[in-house]
């Protein structure tokens, strides 16, 4: 009798930050693979609102719940990272149809580097789809309340990081 390999998969993001489609996703995908590897990518291209540290510590606190999750930083080629990790899938979220196109080009090219890696595509739930962190970011920054969109916690560091609004 051959041991089933266990189906380990990346969800790769700057979680920045996390959000209720996020940890929608994550909840799901916990469901249906034996670990999640939520790599949080230091991201160079992007100036995220929270550190690294940050981001992993907010994302550790709104998933300790799920005991198959781990989340971790990373600041290299994302296949690199999922064969150190030994992770054979990459899961990535579809929001709406402009996120089609995009993901396709990522994940072809993934496949070129790495081609045993395989890619899922999950849809967050309906009341969740609309939700980005880059809207997050804008709406807590102008001083909104993000509290629908994000935990709790999440929240709280918004409105610490970003204060009044600007007023």
């Amino acid at each position: 009798m051959t041991q089933q390999k266990a189906n380990i998969v990346i969800y790769p993001g700057t979680f920045d930050p996390i959000t209720f489609g996020h940890v929608d996703l994550i909840a799901r995908a916990a469901k249906l693979f034996d670990q999640v590897i939520v790599a949080i990518a230091r991201s160079s291209k992007k100036v995220p609102a929270f550190a690294l540290n940050k981001r992993i510590k907010l994302a550790r606190e709104v998933l300790a719940e799920f005991p198959n999750v781990e989340v971790c930083g990373f600041d290299i080629l994302l296949t690199k990272f999922a064969e150190k990790r030994k992770a054979n899938i990459i899961l990535r979220g579809l929001r709406a149809l402009s996120d089609f196109e995009y993901e396709f080009q990522l994940t072809w090219m993934n496949q070129r580097i790495a081609p045993h890696m395989e890619t899922v595509f999950l849809t967050p739930a309906a009341k969740y789809a609309y939700i980005s962190s880059t809207l997050v970011k804008e709406i807590a920054s102008l001083g909104g309340d993000v509290s629908q969109f994000v935990p709790p916690l999440v929240a709280k560091a918004l409105e610490q990081h970003y204060g009044d609004g600007g007023e």
